[in-house]
């Protein structure tokens, strides 16, 4: 790990105004990632800016503004707490769900929300400074096109990089339509709709999100929804704790009467941020929620992946994770 100086503050708008003025700066949150990323040598800040003083731990109601009614997630509340919240685990279970799928207790216990939107790819060429990676240095070419791509992108990649976001609670974020709440230079805040939050690669894959330098996230707020009864959290992985999705899928529904009248799929492991499936959410639209139908609408959703040499296994896997995904939504969450 190379010298940094590490800077605490209890003000926001002297961490915004550090960040402004220190290009080379990060901050310094539950550092889960950002400390194992410096250890590798894949980041080198030449500062850290402590903000775990910052107040933006709470899960609270929102009383006003557009989004009355829904919740507002604090940016350094714990993951665990989110999980544990019995407002979240009753009106937002598929947060709760998604939360309790990623990583380890222990980190759970360390890793904010806020640190969870931003934390950078887990790609082993990224990790590895001895192979070429766009994303760790513009213009060094992607290894993972021609090496093992087993664990990478089919939607959405381009030929300068292949690599996926690694969270579980972005996907349940993106398909619970949440709101990014950022504050910027001079104390001006904007708010970003979850599913503009992430970028998808093109040519500049070093850029993981639509965040500006000088920009913290304060809050999430997920707006009030009818999905909390039929809601599911999917993941597909080599083995049963401490891994990577290879495909996960959020599904949500709202039903009426014996037809779908609203529905959110999201999915995990198969893209650059994480994937909202359109097509199938559109197909399901006053549909019966009959295994037949979730098939139809998987298969239309998964007919535009482009998968690489060693994931082709990721198209079959994902109209299977996004039916059954689909089905135990329908069960209240519970396995058949």
């Amino acid at each position: 790990m190379r010298p940094f100086k590490y800077s605490t503050t209890n003000d926001i708008n002297v961490a915004v105004k550090m960040l402004q003025v220190k290009g080379h700066a990060k901050l310094l949150g539950g550092g889960t990632n950002i400390l194992d990323l410096m250890k590798e040598d894949v980041e080198h800040p030449e500062e850290l800016i402590d903000i775990t003083g910052l107040s933006y731990t709470q899960i609270k109601s929102i009383s006003s503004g557009p989004n009355a009614e829904g919740i507002s997630i604090g940016a350094l509340c714990k993951n665990t707490d989110t999980a544990n919240d019995p407002i979240i685990r009753q009106n937002f279970p598929l947060v709760a769900q998604a939360i309790l799928a990623g990583a380890s207790a222990q980190i759970r216990n360390m890793a904010t929300n806020g640190g969870n939107l931003n934390q950078r790819t887990r790609c082993s060429y990224f990790y590895d400074i001895a192979m070429p990676c766009n994303k760790r240095e513009p213009g060094a070419g992607c290894a993972a096109i021609e090496g093992i791509n087993k664990m990478h992108a089919i939607f959405g990649w381009s030929k300068d990089c292949v690599a996926v976001h690694p969270s579980d609670l972005c996907v349940a974020l993106v398909a619970l339509d949440a709101i990014v709440k950022v504050m910027g230079a001079g104390g001006k805040e904007r708010l970003i709709q979850f599913s503009d939050y992430h970028r998808l690669p093109g040519t500049d894959p070093q850029k993981d999100n639509n965040l500006q330098q000088e920009e913290i996230i304060t809050e999430i707020q997920l707006p009030k929804n009818n999905f909390a009864s039929k809601s599911y959290y999917l993941k597909v992985r080599d083995r049963s704790s401490y891994a990577f999705a290879l495909v996960s899928v959020a599904a949500a529904i709202e039903m009426a009467g014996n037809q779908i009248k609203q529905v959110r799929i999201a999915m995990g492991g198969v893209s650059h941020k994480p994937w909202r499936a359109y097509e199938a959410e559109q197909f399901l639209i006053n549909k019966t929620p009959d295994e037949a139908n979730f098939n139809l609408a998987a298969e239309l959703e998964m007919r535009n992946a482009k998968p690489l040499k060693h994931n082709k296994f990721k198209v079959e896997l994902g109209i299977r994770t996004m039916v059954r995904a689909l089905t135990q939504a329908m069960n209240g969450g519970k396995h058949t």
